[in-house]
């Protein structure tokens, strides 16, 4: 399989809600939400950086999309990372996060590979690593 993933879509009870903290607290681009015209059909996209995209859209509509029943949500089962150039980037970008109504679950620390990391959970408990590698450059 040749990747190809231009879309990271993830479920939310409130689309509202979950617009609100990425686009006004987090400040993803975006255009809002969208589809609104359509049963099942309201989603929003974010530009997160050239070919990539984060869309939002109901947990309910997922499950009648995908034909799945909806089931309980853990914040366990996946992460993103939002990969940084500094240490103080992490920090900034965390405090951004718990201003936006982020809850912090681990905060900005050094880590055991070498690195700088914290966790954050988004409003539907979605988990975000904002993270430094000194293995990575990063270019904006």
């Amino acid at each position: 399989m040749k990747p190809r993933i231009t879309v990271i879509t993830i479920g939310v009870d409130d689309l509202e809600r979950s617009l609100e903290f990425y686009r006004d607290g987090l400040g993803l681009p975006t255009e809002g939400i969208i589809g609104k015209e359509f049963e099942h059909g309201a989603v929003a996209f974010f530009d997160l950086q050239q070919g990539l995209r984060l869309a939002i859209w109901n947990r309910k509509d997922i499950a009648h999309d995908t034909k799945i029943p909806q089931s309980a949500a853990s914040p366990t089962e996946f992460t993103l990372g939002h990969n940084v150039g500094t240490k103080e980037e992490v920090d900034l970008i965390m405090k951004q996060a718990e201003k936006a109504g982020a809850k912090i679950t681990v905060p900005a620390h050094d880590t055991f590979w070498g690195g700088y990391s914290g966790y954050f959970q988004d409003p539907d408990n979605h988990l975000w690593e904002v993270v430094w590698n000194p293995q990575w450059e990063i270019s904006d």
